[in-house]
C-alpha cells in the first residue's frame, strides 16, 4: 500500500467539489468516491469508544466506520470493506489510520494509484493527518463566497442566514489557506471554481500534470458516468453532475442577493474575498462590524430559517437516503448512556 498516493480536497462545499470529484474519478489512476466524512463525523465520537489501545474498543470503531462507508447515500461501487482486513492493515489504533487504510483499500480494489477524499472540512485536521503519517496532495478548490452562500440557502445542508454563511465560508477558507504553511508547496494545489467552469479541459489537464497522472478525454464526459448518475440519484443538490459544465454559473449573487445581504457578507468576509481575488461591491464606508445583539438576532433568524427549510423544502426522499447513516451516528452517540 505504500505506493498509493492521496489527494485531499479542501475548502467549502457548494464550490463545485462534486463536479471536480467526478471529473477526476474519470481518470484511470484516480478513484474519488463520494465522501462519508469519516474524520468529521467520528472525531467528536471517539470518547464513546474508550481507550483505543484496547483491541475490543478499536474493533468497535473500525466496524462502525466501515458500516458508515457501506451505507453511504452514494455507494462505493466495486468496493468491499472488511473490518478484520482493515484492522490488520492499521499500524496504530487511531481513527486516522482507519481513514487512511480505507482510502488505500479503495484504490487497490479499483486498481487506482491515487485516492481522492472530498471531505472539504479535513483542512481542519491537516496537521493531525500529517502527524499521523498521511501526506496527500491538498487540492484547495474555492469559489466566490457570495455564490456559495446562495447555493447553501437552497441546499438540504448548511446555514441559511447570510451572516452565518459568511462566517462559515470565511473560517473554511482561512483553514484551507493555513494548510500551505505546513506542507511542501508541491503538495498544495489551489484552483477556483470560476476558472474550472470557464476552461474545464485546460484546468483539469493542468491539474493532472501537477498530480502526476495522465489526462483522459473521459474527463469531459463525466456527466455520463455511473458515479455521476449515482450521485445525482442520491440527492437533489447534486443534480448538476449529470449535466455538462455550466459555464455561466458565476456571479449569480449580483442578481439574486439583496444589497443588504451583500453588505453583510462583505463586512464579515471581505478580506478573504479580496485575498482570493474577488471584487467587493459594497463601498468601504458602508462595511461594518456587528454588535452582540445584532449577531444574536442574526443567529436566531438563522435557526428559524433552517427549521422552515426543513419543514417546507427538504425532499423526504433525500432524508430517507441519509437515514441509515444518521441512525448509525445516533446509535453511537447513545453508547454508554444507559
Amino acid at each position: 500500500m505504500d505506493d498509493i498516493i492521496g489527494i485531499q480536497m479542501i475548502g467549502t462545499q457548494r464550490s463545485g467539489s462534486n463536479l471536480l470529484r467526478v471529473m477526476l474519478d474519470a481518470i484511470d489512476e484516480i478513484v474519488a468516491p463520494h465522501p462519508p466524512h469519516i474524520l468529521q463525523r467520528f472525531l467528536p465520537l471517539l470518547p464513546k469508544y474508550g481507550d483505543l489501545s484496547d483491541k475490543n474498543n478499536f474493533h468497535n470503531l473500525v466496524e462502525d466506520v466501515c458500516e458508515l462507508v457501506c451505507i453511504n447515500p452514494v455507494p462505493w461501487e466495486g468496493v468491499i470493506l472488511n473490518t478484520e482486513n482493515v484492522l490488520k492493515e492499521c499500524e496504530h489504533p487511531t481513527l486516522f489510520d482507519v481513514f487512511h487504510i480505507i482510502y488505500k483499500t479503495v484504490a487497490i480494489q479499483t486498481h487506482a494509484t491515487h485516492w481522492l477524499c472530498k471531505s472539504m472540512k479535513n483542512s481542519y485536521y491537516a496537521k493531525a493527518m500529517e502527524d499521523a503519517g498521511i501526506h496527500p496532495f491538498y487540492l484547495y478548490l474555492y469559489r466566490d463566497g457570495r455564490d456559495v452562500a446562495l447555493s447553501f440557502q437552497k441546499a438540504i445542508v448548511g446555514e441559511k442566514h447570510i451572516y452565518a454563511l459568511a462566517n462559515v465560508w470565511k473560517k473554511d477558507q482561512e483553514a484551507a489557506l493555513a494548510v500551505r504553511s505546513i506542507v511542501p508547496a508541491k503538495r498544495f494545489i489551489s484552483l477556483s471554481y470560476e476558472e474550472l467552469i470557464v476552461d474545464p479541459e485546460g484546468t483539469v489537464r493542468s491539474l493532472c500534470q501537477k498530480l502526476g497522472v495522465l489526462y483522459t478525454n473521459k474527463v469531459m464526459d463525466y456527466y455520463k458516468s455511473s458515479e455521476s448518475k449515482h450521485t445525482a440519484i442520491a440527492g437533489k443538490m447534486w443534480q448538476n453532475v449529470i449535466k455538462p459544465v455550466l459555464k455561466n454559473n458565476s456571479k449569480k449573487f449580483l442578481k439574486e442577493m439583496s444589497p443588504n445581504d451583500i453588505c453583510i457578507f462583505e463586512s464579515v468576509a471581505g478580506n478573504v474575498l479580496k485575498e482570493l481575488g474577488y471584487e467587493l461591491y459594497t463601498d468601504s464606508d458602508k462595511l461594518c462590524s456587528f454588535s452582540e445583539d445584532e449577531i444574536t438576532l442574526f443567529m436566531e433568524e438563522n435557526d428559524r430559517l433552517k427549521r422552515k427549510f426543513k419543514m417546507e423544502k427538504v425532499d423526504p426522499g433525500d432524508i430517507e437516503k441519509r437515514r441509515p447513516q444518521m441512525e448509525l451516528l445516533e446509535r453511537i452517540r447513545n453508547y454508554n448512556d444507559k
